[in-house]
């Protein structure tokens, strides 16, 4: 049981201290792009961890026969859901960070074309909620 929750403490613990070394290098003067290739390839390192030692994936549920069984399965899904929540709030974010100032620049030209625009803002968020929808019939429809 010990064995189990310290195999599934070590991904969260790597994260979160290659996140506060990622701050504290481009604190001090490092390179942006450097940063965030770090951060990807230490997110990268912790996907491989899990994937390649079953046991962190089962220490959740403490049935390692049942979780043998159904853990492929069980794993692929909820890795299809966090990709399907993940990638489309990338995509909403990258609408809405497009389409926002775009808008208030029209409203602030022309007050009557706030209708207009707030609808293309409304569209880029509709993305992040069809991901969201989808992950959660991902999760809950086996």
């Amino acid at each position: 049981m010990l064995f189990n929750l310290i195999m599934l403490a070590v991904p969260v613990v790597f994260l979160m201290a290659s996140a506060i070394l990622a701050v504290k290098a481009f604190e001090r003067g490092k390179n942006k792009k450097k940063t965030v290739l770090t951060q990807i390839f230490s997110f990268a390192a912790v996907f491989a961890f899990c994937m390649i030692c079953p046991m962190v994936a089962s220490a959740a549920t403490g049935d390692a026969a049942a979780a043998a069984s159904s853990g492929m399965a069980d794993g692929l899904a909820y890795i299809g859901a966090a990709l399907a929540t993940g990638l489309s709030c990338i995509g909403g974010g990258i609408a809405v960070g497009n389409a926002a100032p775009a808008a208030i620049g029209a409203t602030s030209e022309d007050p009557k074309a706030f209708g207009k625009a707030i609808i293309f803002v409304v569209l880029g968020e509709g993305i992040a909620i069809y991901g969201m929808l989808v992950s959660i019939l991902l999760i809950f429809a086996r």
